[in-house]
């Protein structure tokens, strides 16, 4: 929801001819579900897309987000809840921010945008402002292109970007959220679905999407 309201914000901004839309196979429980959404809303931008495949790498690291043997079950709750902490993929906006410099580098790019927003600053250490600023300078510094990192929703909520999104006319029946979905739908009771319900509800709009419970 916050990468493909930002994905309308900066096409609408910028337009779509110099923008490559970066997206990643992780290993999530929800890659399956939120990757073929993605590239949907690419080809109604007229976006170009590029996805690569990581799941090698996170299959070492310790989170219930992610889909191997030894994971946990998604915690239901809302995110303010210490039982979320689990779903934390560690490092891994830094991870992926690694890459998509490298290829802003490669293709003469100089602006990495990503969605983390104001809701997210409590329990992920990678999507605070302070990271965000740290990592920007490093990137300008290890670049010649001068890569800089930009968040243009990192002080504002989910139900800001949704106030956003209506604005742009993002077709959030192509977005996905649930952390814990299944092929009938969103779980409605992960700290994701929690967040996104809150928003719908707090503006009167309906969610697209569906929800198990």
């Amino acid at each position: 929801m916050d990468s493909t309201t930002l994905l309308y914000d900066i096409v609408k901004k910028y337009g779509n001819k110099n923008i490559i839309a970066l997206s990643f196979f992780y290993g999530s429980r929800h890659n399956d579900y939120e990757l073929p959404l993605a590239q949907q809303s690419c080809q109604k931008l007229k976006v170009e897309q590029k996805i690569i495949n990581i799941k090698n790498i996170f299959n070492q690291f310790n989170s219930a987000l992610l889909k191997h043997k030894d994971s946990e079950k998604i915690p239901e709750g809302h995110y303010e809840d210490k039982s979320m902490k689990k779903t934390v993929v560690p490092f891994r906006n830094g991870i992926l921010l690694s890459m998509a410099v490298g290829l802003a580098e490669s293709v003469g790019a100089d602006t990495v945008f990503y969605g983390a927003h104001g809701g997210d600053h409590f329990i992920y250490p990678d999507c605070r402002i302070e990271f965000e600023k740290t990592f920007s300078e490093a990137a300008t510094l290890g670049t010649f292109n001068k890569v800089k990192i930009k968040a243009p929703y990192r002080n504002i909520n989910k139900i800001g970007i949704l106030k956003k999104g209506i604005k742009l006319k993002v077709n959030y029946s192509l977005t996905h959220t649930c952390y814990n979905p299944s092929k009938k739908g969103s779980c409605g009771k992960c700290g994701a679905c929690q967040e996104r319900l809150e928003a719908f509800n707090k503006l009167k709009i309906k969610d697209p999407k569906i929800y198990v419970r």
